[in-house]
C-alpha cells in the first residue's frame, strides 16, 4: 500500500477544516468530527452483522454538523466487513459532499506515545505483526505463524497491542483504534496518507475468482 502526503491546506495543521473520520476495523467501532471549535467522538458495540448503530451515529452527527470537508477511513488490517463499511460510506459520502477523501491504517490510531507493536490473527493459522512509531506504520503487516510471532514479540521491549482476545501469547494489550485520533492525524497536512481508490489493507493477495470457458 503507497502513502502519499496530503498536500491540502497552508500550514502544517488545518485547525479549521470539518474533518469526519469512520473507524470499523475492529469490535469497538467509532467515528469522530474535529474542526476549530469541536473534537467529539462515539464509540459503540460492533456488531459485524448489523450496522445500525454506525448508520444511527453518523445520521446525528451529520444532522448536527452538517458537511465535512475532508474524510478519513480507518484501512484495518482487522475485520474486513468493517473495514468495507467504513470506506463505502467515506466514498458515498464523498461523491455528495466533494469532500477531500483519504485513508490510513487503523493500527495507527491507537492512543500510545512513542513505539509500539501490534499483532492480531490472520486466520489459516497465521498471524500479523506492524510496528508504529510516533503513529506512522514503520514495520508491516507482516504475516508470521504462530512459533515466530511468539519469539518476535519474546525480543521486543515495547507495548504489544492487539484488537482482540490472543491469550497464546503474552504481554497483549487489548486497544482498539480510536476514529477520534484518525480525526486528529488527519489534520496533520505533514503526514502521508492513502489517497483514492481506498481500499482494506489486505494481509494476503485478494482472491479472485475467475470465470471457465465452456
Amino acid at each position: 500500500m503507497d502513502f502519499v502526503h496530503d498536500e491540502i491546506g497552508n500550514g502544517a495543521r488545518d485547525r479549521d477544516m470539518k474533518i469526519l473520520a469512520l473507524e470499523l476495523s475492529s469490535a469497538r467501532g467509532s467515528l469522530a468530527w474535529r474542526d476549530g471549535d469541536v473534537d467529539l467522538a462515539r464509540d459503540w458495540a460492533n456488531d459485524r452483522k448489523n450496522s445500525g448503530a454506525f448508520f444511527e451515529n453518523l445520521a446525528d452527527v451529520q444532522k448536527q454538523f452538517g458537511v465535512p470537508d475532508k474524510i478519513i477511513a480507518g484501512l484495518g488490517p482487522g475485520s474486513y466487513a468493517g473495514t468495507r463499511i467504513a470506506i463505502s460510506t467515506a466514498i458515498g459520502m464523498q461523491l455528495g459532499s466533494k469532500a477531500q477523501l483519504i485513508g490510513y491504517p487503523s493500527i495507527c490510531a491507537i492512543d500510545q506515545e512513542g513505539e509500539y507493536c501490534f499483532i492480531g490473527d490472520a486466520r489459516r493459522q497465521s498471524f500479523f505483526f506492524a510496528r508504529v512509531r510516533d503513529n506512522n506504520l514503520v514495520e508491516g503487516p507482516d504475516l508470521l505463524g504462530e512459533s515466530e510471532l511468539r519469539a518476535k514479540i519474546d525480543a521486543e521491549k515495547m507495548s504489544i497491542f492487539a484488537a482482540e482476545e490472543l491469550p497464546q501469547f503474552q504481554r497483549v494489550q487489548i486497544r482498539y483504534p480510536s476514529a477520534r485520533l484518525l480525526a486528529r492525524l488527519a489534520a496533520d497536512t505533514n503526514r502521508a496518507f492513502v489517497l483514492p481508490p481506498l481500499e482494506p489493507m489486505y494481509l494476503r493477495e485478494p482472491h479472485i475468482t475467475r470465470s471457465t470457458s465452456t
